[in-house]
């Protein structure tokens, strides 16, 4: 097939005998003058990326050019540029090394608890491994729903064979699960202006039900380097199917596509080992014509895999951000990724997590979860793919051939990226916010019985299924009256250095940005769009760690999860997490991180520092400038305030940490404990600890702060204090100091009143036993006592009575008056008696 003049065709490059240079050169410089100074040859310009070129020399271990370019570097960064010559204009390099060949997301991991999948299933079939539920009876299509199809289909004349197959197109069965687009087909909207490509495998171009609407002038192949990016290879059919999804023609072929009439080209780059350069290049490729770029593939979505792509790449993307579609921007499309089974998170991928992508997950034909779209805050919506017994139903490599199990979210992917192409043709000046917000506002949520949050404009939002799932319809309506977003705005915090032990077990370390309107109105930021926040923790074992982002909405993104495979032992090195969920916040008030490490055993770490960006809507669209490309030295040194201050303090904490609770539908993730290794000792189940606060003035920046605190599994009440009101060593409790007040007063209340009532017993009883020698004066006698010491009962004298009477009596005025014998009978007789008794004496006498 012939090319399509207007695209410049990249030179041809020989990994296996030439190394390859990218080079980022001063505007204006000479790439030849550099080429020369360096003993390189010049090969041009790199794709789309202004002032990028691409050098070339052929390969050896070590080049003349690998010292130069280092001592280069070393001398940009002790600012001496003197002697330079040519090379004076060269800003960055790198040596492009090969790496492997990206994963595509249609191959499923058994299913849990399942059989594995039967190998060798034919054509057609129906395979285990795209099942989450045996199917053992043919489900009854509803009549009504087959009339409403057969005259949709007679209406719209559509006569492709295996239309009425394409459940996610028209569900006769489960009805209303599928994405609901024949209702913009009878509008006449069906893609017409749009234009997808499939960055994969390649497409078959000669297909019958393809090659009507393939765009030549937008495809090109990066493995074999020639303009038609045919499959080649056995397993080269990803692409095909793929683009069938998007855009199969309506003629009377297999079936048709979301988007039947859009254009859809092939930038073929999964079949053989390419460069970061070649890649860069895929993703500017034809900009100003590929409006969508759809990318079924991404790192191994193995639960133990943390990749993201490289600088080239980034800046490629950031380019077409800002200038393709004639400054409206490109919309990339990636899938969430296979890897749930195995733990997997989608966090973890730097594709799938940038805020320049639409990630997109997979529910069956049920509307159910499947059991390997992964979950992550960066995902933005789900849609159909395989699962409950059936498949994607799409176009195959060949002639006249189509696909029965099309499937994981390399299947859904596509399915987002038509329903972005029908949304293009109705309104093609939708900037690539503008769609992100449509879907913010248009996806229905499911399965609302399973963990929701309401996010902060009244939108669902889940970790496992986004904003919810695509609907055409309603796409496409808000599409056509929306109010177009003000250019892009940023806020990013300076780094936080919180360097500190992260606690095992249901602890997590906690630190703490306020954002304040001051700092909003500087940034020239209204509202909050994507948050990003980058950190680094070292730790033993990775997969240990959790962290959370709490806004001052009190809504709560799971940055990252713990990932049982995951055993790397680098921890996070300047990885970047997002999320979606807090989409139309004002952003202002106390942002925190939570970092957990809640497996406990012998392995740990510290959370050494992070910061936050808050991207949106900007103010003032006439001081608003465009972002600066990313630069490989941006997270370099981390002790330099991005805020430029002129002055940095260190001081104790003195201030509090204001953490808002969780909502109450908020959803709460499982805390793993492993059975074996055992809690470290602490002084308390909860106690607080706190770290320096790091104050930052200046003059461009509003005055910021960080503290660190040792948290609970469920967050303290708002008016947290990390400070404590008491000496170290009496325990926090976990709780905040006005609590700690409370805890302690009643403590103290109740010892007081326990003394008091002691106090009071012990008086009573002093009280009672004076009462009782007032009235007996001393203890009487029982026959065993007097037996005991002697004696003898009645009124004889014993001799431990006398003793008694000596110890407790003293010098009483009666004693010279008694004589023994009357002394004994005193002390058996009661008063009354003794008086009736000296009575009597005294008349015998007379």
């Amino acid at each position: 097939m012939p090319r399509v003049a207007g695209i410049t065709t990249p030179r041809v490059r020989t990994h296996e005998t030439h190394d390859y240079y990218a080079l980022h050169l001063r505007s204006g410089a000479s790439p030849q003058q550099v080429a020369s100074a360096l003993g390189l040859d010049y090969e041009g310009k790199l794709g789309e990326l202004p002032d990028h070129h691409t050098f070339s020399s052929p390969r050896r271990r070590r080049h003349a050019a690998d010292a130069i370019l280092e001592d280069l570097r070393r001398r940009r960064r002790r600012r001496d540029l003197t002697g330079l010559g040519a090379l004076q204009g060269v800003l960055w390099s790198q040596r492009q090394k090969t790496k492997a060949r990206m994963v595509k997301r249609n191959v499923l991991p058994p299913i849990p608890h399942r059989a594995p999948p039967v190998p060798g299933s034919k054509e057609g079939a129906k395979p285990a491994s795209v099942a989450d539920v045996p199917v053992n009876t043919e489900p009854v299509a509803n009549p009504e729903a087959v009339t409403q199809r057969t005259d949709l289909a007679r209406e719209l004349s559509i006569e492709d064979p295996i239309f009425n197959e394409q459940w996610h197109l028209f569900n006769t069965i489960q009805l209303g699960h599928d994405i609901n687009v024949t209702g913009v087909w009878k509008q006449g909207i069906t893609g017409e202006g749009a234009t997808a490509v499939m960055v994969d495998d390649g497409i078959d171009m000669y297909s019958d039900d393809l090659k009507d609407n393939y765009f030549a002038k937008g495809s090109y192949d990066f493995n074999e380097q020639t303009d038609e990016p045919k499959p080649r290879l056995k397993d080269d059919r990803h692409g095909t199917r793929c683009a069938g999804e998007i855009a199969a023609v309506k003629n009377g072929v297999c079936g048709v596509g979301v988007a039947y009439s859009a254009r859809i080209g092939g930038l073929r780059i999964l079949s053989k080992i390419i460069t970061d350069e070649d890649e860069a290049s895929a993703m500017n490729y034809a900009f100003q014509d590929n409006q969508i770029y759809s990318c079924s593939w991404g790192p191994p979505d193995d639960g133990r895999s943390m990749d993201a792509p490289g600088i080239l790449i980034r800046k490629a993307v950031v380019n077409a951000i800002q200038k393709g579609r004639q400054g409206k921007g490109n919309i990339y499309v990636f899938a969430a990724g296979n890897g749930r089974g195995s733990g997997d998170n989608c966090n973890f991928d730097g594709y799938t997590n940038s805020i320049y992508t639409i990630t997109v997950g997979g529910i069956d034909r049920k509307g159910k979860q499947t059991y390997y779209s992964e979950h992550c805050s960066a995902q933005l919506v789900v849609t159909y793919s395989s699962g409950s017994g059936d498949a994607i139903h799409t176009t195959d490599v060949g002639v006249n051939q189509c696909y029965a199990n099309h499937g994981g979210t390399s299947a859904a992917a596509p399915l987002g990226a038509g329903i972005f192409a029908l949304a293009l043709s109705a309104r093609p000046e939708l900037t690539w916010r503008d769609l992100q917000q449509i879907l913010v506002l248009t996806s229905v949520p499911i399965n609302e019985d399973e963990d929701w949050d309401t996010s902060y404009i009244g939108r669902k939002f889940s970790h496992a299924y986004g904003y919810g799932k695509l609907d055409a319809y309603a796409v496409v309506e808000k599409a056509k009256t929306i109010d177009l977003l003000k250019p892009q705005a940023w806020l990013n915090s300076p780094w936080m250095h919180v360097k500190h032990p992260i606690p095992q077990g249901v602890e997590g370390l906690i630190s703490t940005f306020e954002v304040t309107e001051d700092q909003m109105k500087k940034a020239n930021l209204e509202r909050v769009e994507h948050v990003t926040v980058t950190m680094n923790i070292e730790h033993t074992r990775r997969g240990d760690l959790s962290v959370e982002l709490r806004s001052p909405a009190n809504l709560v993104s799971h940055l990252s999860v713990t990932r049982r495979l995951d055993d790397a032992k680098q921890g996070y090195v300047d990885w970047t997490f997002m999320s979606v969920a807090h989409w139309g916040e004002p952003g202002i008030g106390k942002w925190s991180v939570v970092v957990k490490d809640t497996e406990v055993n012998e392995h740990n770490g510290s959370f050494i520092d992070w910061k936050l960006t808050l991207w949106g809507e900007c103010v003032d669209p006439s001081s608003q400038e465009l972002l600066p490309m990313p630069k490989e030295d941006d997270d370099d040194d981390h002790d330099v305030m991005t805020a430029s201050p002129s002055f940095v303090s260190v001081a104790p904490v003195t201030g509090e940490i204001d953490l808002p609770a969780n909502p109450t539908d908020h959803q709460h993730r499982p805390v793993n404990a492993k059975p074996t290794g055992k809690a470290k000792p602490t002084s308390s189940d909860h106690q607080t600890t706190t770290t320096p606060s790091v104050s930052v003035s200046a003059s461009a920046s509003a005055s910021v702060s960080a503290t660190v605190t040792s948290l609970p599994s469920e967050p303290p009440e708002e008016d947290t204090e990390s400070s404590h009101f008491l000496p170290h060593y009496f325990p926090t409790f976990g709780v905040s100091k006005r609590t700690q007040v409370w805890i302690y007063g009643a403590f103290a209340i109740i010892v007081l009143f326990c003394a008091g009532l002691g106090t009071y017993f012990f008086v009573q009883r002093r009280k009672r036993r004076r009462s009782e020698r007032e009235d007996y004066e001393f203890e009487v006698l029982d026959d065993e006592d007097v037996a005991l010491n002697g004696g003898v009962s009645g009124k004889k004298k014993g001799r431990r009575a006398g003793e008694l009477y000596d110890a407790f009596a003293g010098e009483s005025d009666e004693e010279g008056l008694l004589s023994d014998e009357d002394d004994e009978g005193y002390r058996d007789e009661g008063p009354a008696e003794r008086a009736a008794e000296r009575g009597k004496e005294s008349r015998d006498e007379k």
